[in-house]
């Protein structure tokens, strides 16, 4: 694979207290990160300006009612829907009392104006949630409430088999637990435990919601906000538990229609990825069309051990996304969708890849350094890695594609100025005619021709 073809170099690496899970790692707000640790710890990675210079810092937040013998299994966070205003976080963990281990659900909110954003505040404001299951996959949603407004709530799945609903409650300032089949009517009579969850708002009042289990299963469902109802829903089954599902739209050029002489055009379609613990990583294609039908598996993902964790971003700034797979086998792995050509369908081709030194469990990418341009914040059994895009190949990228806007602008006025001069000439003639012809007679008012154009020269010609 060819090193050239890796987009990133390493910035910094935050050394963990002890070693956290695929779980582990969130957004929390626009430039910070919160990642847990399996030993009850819990650290804000942000970058900060010391001694004039923009420098990474990772600072532990003491979040409140998390007991130091605590194992955090999961973290979230989320900005609140507007008009509401304020960062919750969400921590899950199992506390061992001796005889058996008690988990739990912390959500964190400030309500005190000037404060709901502030983490050190919201760690403070703890609402302390006695679970009876074992905790998995803590995840947010935005759904649409009865008076047309939007709200994000948390959705939490557990050993139970269930998905379990957390919505606050505006008028007591907490969160409540509420039935899932209320506002999710797709997540109900699950299969088995669920591992990973995602959903996608879609055009249309929808939203596509995909789960994947312990036992393989995979599920999808087309549903419609009004309601909720379900429109359609398909089902997979697996060899092996499934790591992560991930929801994505992706823009490809379709066949120029030869016989007709008809242009390609960029059409945009639904995907969905699914990866796995022992079997290669799979992309469903336009799944709001044709479900679960459609596959295209991700040559020699399966490789280096199982899949944790993935993403699909545009990481060369080309319009087309790239799915980056993080395994357990410490690689990061880069693949790129090649359009079907003739005689052969579409498929995704492996770009390259990155080794680590310890397993990777998260991926996110985001703008820490508040400068434009995102970095790859990535989790691993014993720390945190922030990669960053060369500054020298974006900067040459930016002119480059500057240069070639200017130089499509002028082959446009040229062009312009060209067609401008043809109509021109074109006219001459007949204008040349009509001037030496005699004038009948006539008790109208000579008609009088003024030159008609626009501002930027593209009609020069004249017009009676």
């Amino acid at each position: 694979m060819l090193r050239e073809s890796y987009p990133f170099a390493e910035d910094s690496f935050s050394r963990f207290p002890s070693q956290s899970n695929i779980y582990g790692l969130c957004q929390a707000g626009e430039q910070e990160l919160l990642a847990a640790t399996l030993k009850g710890k819990v650290l804000c990675f942000r970058y900060q300006e010391l001694q004039h210079k923009i420098r990474p810092v990772a600072k532990e937040v003491q979040f409140t009612y998390i007991p130091v013998d605590a194992e955090i299994v999961s973290i979230d966070a989320f900005n609140k829907s507007p008009p509401k205003r304020g960062l919750v976080v969400g921590i899950t963990f199992v506390k061992d009392s001796g005889d058996k281990a008690t988990p739990f659900l912390n959500i964190y909110c400030d309500y005190e104006p000037g404060s709901e954003f502030n983490l050190e505040s919201i760690a403070q404001s703890c609402l302390n949630l006695e679970l009876q299951f074992t905790p998995f996959h803590l995840y947010h949603s935005e759904v649409q409430c009865d008076d047309g407004g939007r709200e994000t709530v948390f959705l939490l799945s557990g050993h139970d088999q269930r998905i379990h609903l957390y919505k606050e409650n505006a008028s007591l300032h907490q969160f409540e637990e509420q039935p899932v089949e209320r506002l999710f009517p797709e997540l109900q009579q699950l299969p088995s435990n669920v591992l990973w969850l995602d959903m996608l708002s879609i055009a249309g009042g929808r939203r596509l919601s995909a789960f994947g289990c312990q036992n393989g299963c995979v599920g999808l469902a087309l549903v419609n906000h009004t309601g909720p109802e379900v429109l359609q829903s398909w089902r997979f089954q697996f060899d092996s538990p499934i790591s992560s599902v991930l929801l994505f739209p992706l823009s490809c050029q379709t066949e120029p229609n030869q016989p007709s002489g008809e242009q390609s055009v960029e059409m945009e379609s639904y995907n969905l990825l699914v990866t796995s613990s022992i079997e290669m990583a799979v992309v469903y294609r336009d799944v709001q069309e044709r479900g679960l039908s459609c596959s295209v598996c991700l040559s020699e993902s399966d490789q280096w051990d199982a899949v944790l964790c993935a993403l699909v971003i545009d990481l060369d700034f080309d319009g087309q996304k790239e799915v980056l797979l993080g395994t357990y086998g410490q690689e990061l792995l880069c693949y790129k969708y090649q359009p079907a050509g003739r005689g052969q369908d579409g498929q995704f081709q492996l770009q390259w890849r990155r080794s680590f030194k310890s397993p990777l469990l998260s991926i996110i990418y985001l703008d820490l350094t508040g400068d434009g341009l995102r970095e790859l914040a990535v989790l691993t059994l014993k720390g945190l890695h922030i990669l960053q895009h060369s500054l020298t190949s974006t900067a040459d990228l930016v002119l480059e594609r500057l240069a070639l806007r200017v130089s499509a602008l002028s082959a446009g006025s040229e062009l312009e100025s060209a067609k401008a001069r043809d109509a021109e000439e074109k006219d001459a003639p007949a204008k040349a005619e009509e001037s030496t012809a005699p004038t009948p007679p006539t008790k109208e008012k000579p008609c009088i021709v003024f030159p008609c154009g626009s501002l930027d020269g593209s009609d020069s010609g004249f017009r009676p």
